[in-house]
């Protein structure tokens, strides 16, 4: 005899399962662009990186995500930086001096308050690795005042609503040193992100775990983006970060056709650094990566 499921417990059924599904497309926000175009540090190729001048160059280029790297200073203030000090080989003193080398972590920005650190000029000095860097005068900005900036740019342009890539730059060893712990890093970002209301377009992305860790048990609505740069393979570093996150950006010569269809399968989109060459995108392309990471956003419209 078949066992018939009442009328009533069919619909009650399809209403739980409904609202399951619109539960889930709530929290996985916008989904990401299909390839994802996304300016390193803002188009560190083309200006002083992770500065305003660089991020709106890059939305003027039409990417679809900043890419920005973040510290944390003396004061509590979420800062762009690559380096937790200014680094001698592209930024000054105040006062226009050069940084002496062996200086330069005299400097170290979470030893420094914001008001202190806006003083140096981060734009001014040739940066020999990038020849065709625009020199300007400027500094290193708030991660409040470059998303300010960068909405403000958006409508004004009418261009499409990118997301924020920001990198949390921590490593156990330097804990206190040159950032808070791993959970005041991740807290002290999403305050920002939470009072300008644009956590659906945000990627917390770090080759720390710990703070990747901390994304996805607090804030388990924001994307995130496993950083690596070892060979260790997806497996054993999904393994050690311990779920999966939304992404996975490798060096982007460690990726390869069976890496990319491992993601997938995984549902895990695969979005490599940094990429500064047409031939070496193609090729990306070509294996199906989800995104590029590139120095020079420029590049992209020759895809």
């Amino acid at each position: 005899m078949i066992n018939r499921i009442p009328p009533f417990a069919v619909i009650a059924m399809l209403f739980l399962v409904g609202c399951s599904l619109a539960k889930n497309t709530e929290n996985e926000g916008p989904g990401l662009p299909e390839f994802d175009k996304a300016g390193h540090r803002g188009a560190r190729g083309l200006m002083p990186e992770n500065t305003v001048p660089a991020m709106l160059k890059a939305l003027d280029l039409g990417v679809t995500t900043l890419e920005m790297d973040a510290h944390v200073t003396k004061d509590g203030y979420v800062v762009l930086s690559h380096d937790p000090y200014f680094n001698p080989s592209h930024e000054l003193l105040p006062n226009g001096a050069e940084i002496p080398p062996a200086d330069k972590r005299k400097y170290a920005l979470y030893q420094m308050n914001y008001s202190e650190i806006k003083k140096f000029d981060i734009g001014s000095k040739i940066y020999t690795q990038f020849p065709q860097q625009q020199k300007l005068k400027t500094y290193k900005p708030l991660l409040s005042e470059v998303i300010d900036k960068a909405q403000a740019h958006i409508q004004a342009k009418n261009l499409h609503q990118v997301y924020y890539n920001i990198e949390t730059k921590s490593k156990p060893e330097t804990d206190g040193q040159y950032h808070p712990a791993p959970e005041e890093f991740v807290d002290r970002i999403m305050a920002v992100i939470r009072r300008k209301q644009l956590t659906d377009y945000v990627i917390i992305q770090s080759f720390d775990v710990r703070t990747l860790q901390i994304v996805n048990r607090k804030y388990p609505n924001v994307k995130t983006s496993l950083l690596v740069d070892n060979k260790d393979g997806l497996s054993a570093n999904l393994q050690k970060l311990g779920f999966t996150p939304t992404i996975y950006s490798p060096h982007y010569k460690l990726v390869d056709a069976k890496l990319v269809e491992a993601a997938h399968i995984r549902n895990i989109k695969v979005i490599p650094w940094t990429v500064n060459a047409v031939a070496d995108m193609q090729q990306l392309r070509q294996l199906n990566v989800d995104g590029i990471i590139s120095d020079y956003p420029n590049l992209f419209n020759q895809l």
